[in-house]
């Protein structure tokens, strides 16, 4: 079976979540693989949400877990129209922080209105945007968050190394894009250049065999001086040009 944008980035998401855990300190309270005890309540639709037992968090799972993971926080983010890399940090921000205040720091980023809501405003701004850029502006914009938090102290450590780790990963999804057209131009006159160089070392030599009284059968007929000339004319025109094109303006 094909491994969906959504299963990738899920593997990513879950590798920092880890399994059960119920730090005091954290107001999520008892939380397994991301999803706390509130999420999972109203998952199941028990209210109030402390009517269910700890021990339903602590053997939820996987199945279940991505199914939550999938129907809050990827689809409301519109994760399967955003592109490849952004939507892995996008989907880590909303895990870690809620869709809607992950969606907001992207839409500030992308100068839309910070509304909550991925419409077609949106999209046609994430779509114009450079992925790569966007994908650090929203990390940065993250980490700005992170460091107000009062539980900054005690979890900040964590919290830095999910987001670094997240942005390279992100930005390693990013499809590498073709070549701008200067460049391209840029490396095929290089290219082409190294030719030129080899042809005209190729009839210096032929050349100087000839002198010597050898004759390359490719080259029958043409004289030896010739050769030399139109050798040392190729390779020395095309130092000079290669010169005049590289001097600085």
């Amino acid at each position: 079976m094909t491994e969906t944008r959504f299963d990738a980035c899920l593997a990513q998401v879950l590798a920092h979540e880890g399994g059960y855990v119920d730090h005091p300190a954290d107001p999520g309270g008892a939380t397994n693989m991301g999803i706390t005890r509130k999420t999972l309540a109203r998952w199941r639709n028990i209210s109030p949400w402390t009517e269910l037992p700890k021990s339903a968090v602590e053997n939820l799972t996987r199945e279940e877990a991505a199914r939550i993971y999938r129907a809050r926080y990827w689809n409301p983010c519109r994760l399967d129209h955003m592109p490849v890399g952004l939507d892995l940090a996008l989907f880590d921000f909303a895990v870690n922080s809620g869709p809607d205040r992950a969606i907001r720091t992207l839409q500030a980023g992308i100068g839309v209105a910070a509304d909550g809501v991925v419409g077609p405003v949106t999209l046609a701004a994430v779509e114009k945007a450079r992925p790569n850029e966007a994908i650090n502006d929203l990390c940065d914009r993250r980490m700005r968050f992170l460091q107000g938090l009062s539980t900054f102290p005690t979890f900040g450590r964590g919290w830095t190394s999910r987001v670094s780790t997240i942005r390279k990963t992100a930005l390693a999804m990013v499809p590498k894009a073709a070549l701008p057209t200067l460049q391209r131009r840029t490396t095929m006159s290089i290219l082409t250049g190294y030719r030129t160089y080899v042809v005209g070392a190729f009839m210096l030599i032929a050349g100087l065999a000839q002198v010597l009284g050898i004759d390359l059968p490719a080259l029958d007929g043409s004289a030896a001086g010739h050769l030399i000339f139109e050798a040392l004319a190729i390779i020395f025109l095309r130092k000079g040009l290669k010169g005049d094109l590289v001097a600085p303006r």
